[in-house]
């Protein structure tokens, strides 16, 4: 029986042992930190549909009004479409709507001889800022209670009434319109086919 050869423990320990630099901490924010959001391009605006001319009664399909029947009057710089109800039918102010988000039907009033004032563009629908600033301790203790609407502006009610003035002619001109606009888009089980 052999006796087996000792190795040496010097030849398997490193000359020195290297400094750990980045040792893992226990520590972690709570909060992540918000990356940098990456710089929007100008994006074309896309082409106007075909089918959406001034005067093309359109459906709408989002927001607080979607299911209402509106008229299309421009389209705006900014490249949403610039709709009217009319306000006095069917309770549509002047809105600005992506049009993505509305269906073009084949229904059209006549509005050549219509003019939309200047000052219906994109600047009029930025919400003006207040100025009043209220305590955080006030502001916790109302946090429950509905916040006091101020008057609605003057200018942006006289521009709606002049903007509606010529569709409401056309609206008379054409038999049945005003009840046309007052019904509500809906699909049903029956309709549709479900």
């Amino acid at each position: 029986m052999g006796v087996h050869p000792r190795r040496s423990l010097k030849a398997k320990l490193p000359e020195h042992k290297p400094k750990v630099i980045n040792k893992n901490t226990k520590y972690y924010p709570a909060v992540d930190a918000p990356a940098p959001k990456p710089k929007k391009k100008n994006v074309p605006t896309k082409a106007l549909r075909k089918t959406i001319t001034p005067g093309t009664i359109l459906i709408l399909l989002a927001g607080r009004f979607r299911g209402k029947r509106v008229v299309f009057l421009k389209r705006l710089e900014s490249g949403l479409l610039l709709v009217t109800g009319p306000y006095r039918i069917n309770g549509v102010p002047l809105r600005r709507v992506n049009q993505a988000y509305v269906i073009a039907t084949s229904t059209k009033l006549d509005l050549k001889d219509h003019k939309i004032p200047d000052e219906v563009n994109d600047a009029h629908f930025v919400k003006e800022k207040t100025k009043e600033k209220v305590p955080a301790d006030q502001e916790f203790f109302e946090e429950g209670k509905p916040k006091a609407k101020g008057a609605h502006p003057e200018h942006k009610s006289s521009a709606q009434k002049k903007t509606d003035e010529g569709v409401l002619a056309a609206v008379k001109g054409v038999e049945h319109m005003s009840n046309y606009l007052r019904s509500t888009f809906g699909l049903s089980k029956v309709r549709y086919g479900l």
